[in-house]
């Protein structure tokens, strides 16, 4: 039988619902059908809320308190939940949920590492930039970032497949020690089974993926989502002929990358020239 997804409760709220719940459930010698049956919600429903993959309702949360007699604790908890993604507009919330589902991530970005490789410092200096950000708000956005890379730890996580510019190697963003840090866990990360991250070099003149990022996300079902990042706003859409087209786009930018192991060199390089 699998182990149980370890959550960090210090990493955000909905961490915290996830890691309370389950103490509070299994203090109660309750399962999770168990628990489930009793608040008439899905037992599926309750393991992805223990493992930080999908935010409950509020009625979620006031059953639990009623069932395990918490006098309100998990209500509270909820309600710093929902404050946490009420900065988010709607489509991002909605892009949020889809990653947390896909069994498949493929992302291309010509000027960033992807969010959800980032450091947490590397992804407040990114987050600052942002005109009119005030530190409560990049606070709340790097919480949800943070989020975000869970999924890279989780039971079964999904298969990540990274085509980022070489450009991104080299811009600085921060300090020295800063582009290290993050360049030395972008080539840890390479290394994990489920991620594969290739460079596309200066060499190959590519110019289809310029105009913006974006990520190609594969659901169960089979159904698949994309996500194109703009300056004022993200589109999400699952319509064929969009998909088509940025899975075109896509897989033509990844014709002119470098293979896993040469772009693993170049990164590590790249943070030697960082020191």
């Amino acid at each position: 039988m699998p182990q149980p997804v370890e959550l960090k409760p210090e990493e955000s709220p909905l961490a915290k619902f996830g890691f309370e719940l389950r103490r509070h459930r299994m203090a109660a010698q309750l399962t999770q059908a168990q628990l489930a049956g009793k608040i008439h919600f899905s037992t599926s429903m309750v393991g992805m809320v223990e493992r930080a993959a999908r935010k409950p309702e509020r009625a979620f949360a006031e059953r639990c308190d009623e069932v395990l007699r918490l006098d309100g604790v998990l209500t509270e908890m909820w309600a710093m939940v929902d404050r946490e993604r009420r900065w988010a507009p709607w489509w991002f919330r909605e892009w949020l949920q889809v990653e947390q589902e896909a069994i498949v991530l493929r992302s291309w970005d010509p000027l960033l590492i992807p969010g959800i490789l980032q450091t947490e410092a590397y992804a407040r200096l990114v987050l600052s930039g942002e005109p009119g950000a005030t530190s409560e708000l990049v606070e709340q956005r790097l919480a949800a970032r943070t989020q975000r890379r869970g999924v890279l730890s989780r039971e079964k996580p999904p298969l990540v497949w990274a085509l980022i510019d070489e450009g991104v190697l080299h811009r600085p963003i921060g300090d020295s020690e800063l582009m290290r840090e993050q360049l030395c866990y972008l080539a840890d990360v390479a290394r994990h089974s489920h991620v594969k991250i290739q460079i596309v070099p200066y060499s190959a003149h590519s110019t289809c993926g310029l105009m913006s990022p974006f990520t190609v996300a594969e659901l169960p079902g089979p159904r698949t989502i994309v996500h194109v990042e703009s300056s004022a706003l993200g589109q999400i859409s699952g319509s064929p002929s969009i998909v088509e087209l940025i899975t075109n786009r896509y897989d033509a930018i990844r014709a002119d990358a470098h293979p896993k192991h040469v772009s693993l060199l170049m990164v590590e390089e790249a943070m030697e020239r960082w020191t």
